[in-house]
């Protein structure tokens, strides 16, 4: 986040398309609405904090909702086709911001039908894409060894970071892909089991 405090496109960390025009600021949107989700959606999922003070849990849950969807997902949404790091980038952009807004929608949908297991299985799945840009971190650090090993001979071997267009769509679709996959085991292995009736 903080190079994009000085709301410059020049100091960006990826490329900045000259066309759309809105296409920075809804960037700059995307990315400060996200920051703030990383913090509200922890808030969702801290067990103690749901049974100690339900009210803070609730109204923080409608925050994360409310805020997320007009300030990361459809901004998400918008940006996506125009990732200056390619065609599978941009496809894993999309997919990411069409399937946040599904579980988080859903998750809330769920809550005000009092359908609270279903509620924290949907709402699970949203906090592990909303945290699948800083697991992109790591993975893209991961990748760009390997990138290393088969290096194309016009790219400086002593610039690592040229290989990060190679690695970017790779790098993409795995950081969110990755814990979700994660996430749909917990949700079927370790899911509350339901008290079984004694047998008669």
């Amino acid at each position: 986040m903080p190079p994009y405090l000085s709301l410059d496109p020049a100091d960006a960390r990826l490329p900045v398309p000259q066309t759309p025009s809105w296409y920075f600021p809804v960037l700059v949107t995307h990315i400060f609405g996200g920051a703030l989700l990383t913090l509200l959606v922890i808030l969702q999922v801290w067990p103690w904090l749901r049974s100690r003070h339900p009210a803070v849990h609730r109204w923080s849950g409608r925050a994360y909702v409310l805020a997320g969807i007009p300030l990361v997902g459809v901004p998400a949404l918008l940006i996506a086709p125009f990732s200056g790091t390619g065609f599978g980038t941009q496809v894993s952009n999309t997919v990411w911001a069409v399937l946040w807004l599904a579980f988080t929608v859903l998750g809330f949908a769920m809550a005000r039908r009092r359908r609270f297991a279903d509620h924290r299985e949907w709402m699970l799945r949203s906090f592990a894409l909303i945290y699948g840009i800083a697991f992109n971190r790591v993975v893209l650090v991961l990748l760009i060894p390997l990138a290393l090993l088969g290096v194309d001979p016009e790219v400086p071997a002593e610039d690592p970071m040229a290989l990060a267009p190679v690695v970017a769509a790779p790098s993409s679709f795995l950081s969110w892909i990755v814990p979700l996959l994660f996430v749909e085991w917990w949700i079927k292995y370790r899911r509350p089991r339901r008290r079984r009736p004694a047998a008669a």
